[in-house]
């Protein structure tokens, strides 16, 4: 239709097994399951895929975190956006970092996850969040 849409930033993007996957159309995805609030996704340095995606996941008020959970949010994620999109790590956060306007900041979520400085994150809304996120590695 001649018509130009805008999906994300450049520097937003997973290189997965060959395809180009945005965090945002994976955290999308994830949010779209009945018991996800909000969702945010960084790449994990893989040797063979090139990055694994990884969701950081907060559910909404009242649901319960289990195991069982994690793995029915990364087959819906699959259902949704296809095969190449499966979340291989799925963790369960209270908050995740993110700007004054409410941006996630998914550089300091990347950082803190791989066990790498995060840099200054004063100007965060809610810095605690940071310490909310596990290393991953």
């Amino acid at each position: 239709d001649g018509y130009w849409w805008i999906q994300g930033r450049i520097d937003d993007v997973l290189k997965v097994a060959g395809h180009r996957i945005s965090n945002a159309e994976v955290e999308s995805a994830a949010v779209s399951h009945p018991k996800v609030a909000e969702a945010a996704v960084i790449g994990e340095p893989d040797e063979v895929k090139g990055e694994k995606i990884v969701a950081f996941i907060i559910l909404k008020e009242g649901v319960n975190e289990e195991e069982s959970l994690k793995k029915d949010i990364s087959t819906h994620v699959r259902k949704v956006l296809g095969p190449v999109a499966y979340p291989d790590k799925v963790y369960f956060v209270k908050d995740v970092p993110k700007t004054r306007s409410g941006k996630i900041m998914r550089r300091v979520i990347k950082a803190k996850a791989l066990g790498k400085d995060t840099g200054d994150v004063s100007a965060l809304s809610n810095p605690e969040a940071v310490s909310s996120i596990p290393q991953i590695n």
